[in-house]
């Protein structure tokens, strides 16, 4: 299994930004496809993004245009880049991968509030 942690959360103002990581152990990501997901309260997880092993990107049409999904396959870490921030993205955050089986970490908590 792999581990995940997750890092970078804060409160913000809307139209913020924030940098969240997501650094893994217990194997190798480099050949998975990861996600990024969120789960806001009273709400089911969701995949917001996603990114395959060869780079290429996938994104939830809510955070197009305003989040971006990276790979540091060197660092064993994902990371997702959060811009103009709006209060509906208030949620707390997770890495995993998008094959099932490996547990959830703790995440990290974003808010958006003026």
């Amino acid at each position: 299994q792999v581990q995940f942690v997750e890092s970078g959360g804060g409160l913000v103002q809307p139209g913020g930004s924030l940098r969240l990581s997501c650094a893994a152990s217990g194997r190798i990501i480099s050949t998975y496809s990861m996600g990024w997901y969120r789960q806001a309260p009273g709400k089911q997880r969701e995949l917001v993004a996603y990114i395959r092993s060869d780079g290429s990107t996938n994104y939830v049409d809510s955070v197009k245009g305003r989040f971006t999904i990276s790979r540091d396959n060197a660092r064993n870490t994902v990371y997702l880049q959060l811009n103009s921030l709006k209060p509906e993205d208030t949620a707390v955050y997770y890495c995993n991968t998008l094959a099932p089986g490996n547990s959830w970490g703790q995440g990290t908590q974003v808010t958006v509030s003026s």
